[in-house]
């Protein structure tokens, strides 16, 4: 599927376009290689009668949650492709930038136990970048993302075929990412917690020299185009 880059909509909070898409008030959620939790953290504050679970297996990343609770937000040392808990457990699944995360010969199945946990017509929204831009252009100099994220599309096509979700809504838009300078890019997006990059001192120079070409007084400012798949599932027919 081809992405619309020119003249998306900017939106600097994705938590505004989730509201818009699903209800957020008193539901069960669940989400799939949550990071920092960011987003959960934020939709908690605003719907503190829902409760987020949030899956990652990057371990540190995993510890560093655990040691900043808050109310109605539970985390567990688990991947999309075995979710430790039992049928429709959960109103609502994100994968928030994560889906291109999971090994391609496992997504499909981390899509159906995805399905399983969610209750009958329940909501699954996907957010990915989308391997195009500026931005895209430095990233790909150290992680060239462009196989996993067709693969991740291509996992919600089959799936979407396969009969167990409905899509609901297609949505692109842009993203604001900000650094202040270099050593701050270095420290978030080449040595994250969740990879093991070690680039030669070539390597880093040019992914330097090519992200200092966008910085001014006030640091770097990026665009990202994101892609959003809001996906309904399908409960299967029980058999008599």
């Amino acid at each position: 599927m081809s992405s619309p880059v020119a003249a998306l909509p900017l939106i600097d909070d994705e938590l505004d376009l989730l509201g818009e898409l699903v209800p957020l008030a008193g539901q069960e959620i669940i989400e799939l290689g949550c990071g920092n939790a960011q987003l959960a953290r934020a939709l908690l504050e605003r719907h503190p009668g829902s409760r987020v679970t949030g899956l990652e297996v990057d371990e540190r990343q995993h510890a560093k949650n655990v040691a900043s609770p808050q109310t109605g937000l539970r985390f567990v040392a688990a991947g999309a492709q075995a979710v430790p808990f039992p049928d429709a457990s959960f109103d609502l699944a994100l994968m928030l930038k994560s889906l291109h995360h999971v090994p391609p010969a496992l997504m499909s199945q981390a899509l159906r136990e995805v399905a399983r946990v969610l209750r009958p017509g329940g909501h699954l929204y996907v957010s990915e970048p989308v391997f195009a831009g500026v931005y895209n252009d430095v990233i790909r100099l150290f992680n060239d993302e462009q196989s996993v994220r067709a693969a991740a599309q291509a996992a919600l096509d089959e799936a979407v075929r396969s009969g167990a979700w409905q899509t609901v809504a297609d949505r692109w838009f842009e993203t604001t990412v900000r650094f202040r300078d270099f050593k701050d890019f270095e420290q978030r997006m080449i040595g994250a917690t969740y990879a093991d990059r070690r680039l030669s001192e070539a390597g880093l120079a040019a992914v330097r020299a090519a992200f200092e070409r966008h910085l001014g007084p006030e640091g770097a400012r990026f665009t990202r185009p994101m892609h959003v798949r809001l996906l309904r599932s399908i409960p299967v027919p029980r058999q008599s």
